[in-house]
């Protein structure tokens, strides 16, 4: 039970902690969150939804809520840098990992070009959700999902920066979404058509990074 003398700011502290706790072990429902935490249901079922949002919860497609990926950065990363690396080198251009924070997405890992020319992020950087392409992924809708299952990838031509485009594929695994794999290029080099000339590898180079990464979480 919350004590009645706490302040809201630790009152608000202690739920979050609590439902932290209580989907440690194993992804839960709303319902048994709330029974864990003796938290009501509605209240339980709002928490995880807004933490879900800000990375500390993932919403899994059967509706139960895990750890998210604020708790998952590192074997993201330890997965993915081998696998960056190598796309960079194939194609040539920067390779990066981008995941959802807030209304925001980050830049978790990036593997950069090493053209003179290059579209680079450092890892820490920000930009609001749904620009670009890997922004359109961590963002979610309709369109997004009947492009991914058409094309099998989401791109971007000089839509958020001109001048430069991107082909981004999201990285899944056990149904949760950990991030999208992006590969940003200058349109002077790719041209404007950069799925048809970088999509496959950006796929595969994707589903490596899911197979690594079944073994680190």
């Amino acid at each position: 039970m919350e004590s009645q003398s706490s302040s809201p700011g630790t009152r608000m502290l202690r739920r979050v902690a609590g439902i932290l706790d209580a989907v440690e072990g194993q992804p839960l429902t709303a319902s048994a969150i709330a029974e864990k935490t003796q938290l009501s249901v509605s209240t339980a079922h709002r928490l995880a939804v807004d933490m879900a949002d800000f990375g500390f919860l993932a919403r899994r497609e059967d509706g139960r809520f895990s750890l998210g990926t604020r708790f998952r950065v590192s074997p993201l990363e330890v997965a993915a840098k081998p696998i960056l690396a190598q796309l960079r080198d194939l194609t040539g251009e920067s390779a990066q990992i981008w995941v959802r924070r807030g209304t925001a997405r980050m830049c978790l890992i990036s593997e950069d070009s090493r053209h003179e020319l290059r579209a680079a992020m450092p890892p820490g950087s920000k930009l609001e959700l749904p620009a670009g392409s890997s922004g359109r992924i961590l963002a979610g809708g309709d369109d997004v999902d009947e492009e991914l299952a058409k094309y099998g990838w989401i791109e971007s031509v000089s839509q958020r920066t001109p001048g430069l485009c991107s082909v981004s594929v999201p990285i899944s695994v056990r149904g949760q979404l950990l991030g999208a794999l992006c590969l940003a290029a200058p349109v002077a080099r790719s041209g404007d058509k950069p799925g048809e000339r970088y999509g496959h590898d950006v796929v595969k180079a994707a589903r490596d990074i899911e197979e690594a990464a079944e073994n680190f979480l």
